[in-house]
Order: C-alpha cells, then structure tokens, then sequence
C-alpha cells in the first residue's frame, strides 16, 4: 500500500500579526492515512483559522462531527478535548491554518468565545458578509501563497478595530510565561480583580477561563516532549513539575487525549506530531 505523504510548510507572518498569531502553516497530503492510523489533534490552547483550499475536512471534536468542504473558511473556538482529523475525501488535501494565541482572536473578532468553544464554526455564521466577500476572493486566487496573503490582509484590518484589554492581556502573559503554573488566586492578587470577574473576562475574549487554560498549558508541555520522543527521565520531570501525582497526571493525558501514554505510543503518526509542535 502507497503511504501517504504529508508537507508542513510553516509561514512567517506579517509583523503587524506576530504578537497575536501563534503559527501560520501550509497542510498538504496526498490523501488520507490508513483506518489503523490514530489522526489525533491535542488541544493545544490555540483558536485556529482554517481555509480548505482543496478537497475538506472532517473532524470529531469530542462526540461532535464537523464536516468542512472545499473553499470553506471557519473559526474553531478553544478547544480543550481530542479533535480526531481526516480529509473529506481520499484525495489531495491543501489546508491553511492560522492560528491565534490567547491574545489574538479577540484582537480581530468580536464573537462569543464561549457559544463557539469546543466548535468548529463557519466564519460567515459569525461575521456575516464580510466572511462571505473574503470566501469568495480566497476562491478566486490563484495559489497558497496568494490566499494566505489575503487572509492576512483581511486579518490586519480587522485588528484596526479592536482595542486590546490591558487586564486580560497581562494575565494571559503571566500564565504563559509559567508555562500554566500561575494560579487564579496569584491573578486576583496581581490585578486586584476577583476570581470571579477574571473568569467572566477569560470568557468574554477566550470562551473559557483562567484555570482551564493554565491545565491546558501544562499539558502541553509535557505532551510537546512526549510527542517529539523525550526520553523517560526527562517526562518523569516533566509529570511531577507540573502534576501533584501520577494520577493527577493520567486524568489530564486522558483528558485531552482520549487514551493512555501507553495505548498513544504505538500510535503515534506526523499528522498528531507535527500538527501539534511545528
């Protein structure tokens, strides 16, 4: 059986997008792996913008199936359980990716995070036209690297009109920069706001809040060791820096895995790596 081929082709985005956009990458595949193959997304705290330029997708989020066609644009909120993925049909595959880090949807959109979280969403469902006329343009352009600029000159304008939030972004840099240690109660004492209205902020800009992020943070650290073939010392390091025990630790991979350490190991193919740590 031929195997299926895979290209990552990571973009450099605009300096106006970096502070805002955690990656810009270029899918391509020769069609779909093998029924056997795991075709695991870990969560990984990013909401991504997604144009499937050739052929589509299909995604089970949860025990939700999306289906994205050719030439569709969406917005896939904060997700925080396994996203299984798999082209549409057996065929060539082109999909950009744009993904936002915690600071950078809200930046651009003005959505309710929260209503999208653990969704995949058509883009003209939330912004209406001016997702209707960007479609149409991105369906007209000639290549990648001419849809990609569109998309980032789309997304240049719509930074223009949305104010950063002062309180939210430093907290979102404080439990960046501890890589998800930094607690809520360490935030109400750096801000002086309360648990409280900072979960109601994380909402309003992220769709979930400060706590759920952190846990999401701390796993993917050690999932970005465990994905790229850490030795054993190295993930024991990492299992009891960032988790009180090993239990604590194995509801967290099951969590955002949908298996065992053990069970994934065999498994483990370059779409669930390089999507995750490219």
């Amino acid at each position: 059986m031929e195997m299926t081929a895979f290209s990552f082709n990571s973009v450099v985005p605009h300096p106006l997008l970096r502070p805002y956009v955690a990656k810009m990458w270029v899918f391509e595949s020769s069609g779909r792996l093998p029924d056997q193959e795991r075709k695991l997304i870990v969560p990984n705290a990013h909401l991504k913008l997604t144009l499937t330029y050739r052929n589509g997708i299909e995604a089970r989020v949860g025990d939700n199936p999306f289906l994205q066609r050719e030439n569709e644009l969406s917005l896939t909120g904060l997700i925080d359980t396994p996203v299984i993925l798999n082209p549409f049909l057996d065929a060539e595959t082109g999909t950009i990716i744009i993904e936002f880090n915690p600071l950078g949807a809200y930046r651009c959109f003005r959505l309710r995070y929260a209503e999208i979280r653990n969704q995949i969403t058509d883009l003209s469902d939330l912004i209406g036209v001016r997702a209707v006329k960007l479609r149409s343009q991105l369906a007209e352009a000639g290549d990648a690297p001419r849809k990609l600029q569109i998309l980032q000159e789309f997304l240049i304008g719509q930074l223009e009109k949305y104010e950063a939030d002062p309180i939210y972004d430093h907290c979102i840099h404080r439990i960046t920069a501890t890589n998800g240690l930094t607690t809520v109660a360490q935030l109400e004492k750096e801000t002086g706001y309360s648990a409280r209205w900072l979960h109601r902020k994380f909402s309003e800009h992220l769709g979930t809040g400060a706590k759920n992020l952190a846990e999401i943070l701390r796993f993917k650290q050690f999932y970005q060791a465990y994905s790229t073939g850490a030795s054993q010392h190295c993930l024991k390091q990492h299992i009891y820096h960032y988790y009180y025990d090993q239990s604590h630790f194995l509801r967290a991979f099951r969590r955002y895995t949908g298996t065992t350490p053990t069970e994934l190991q065999g498994s483990m193919n370059e779409l669930s790596t390089k999507n995750f740590t490219s």
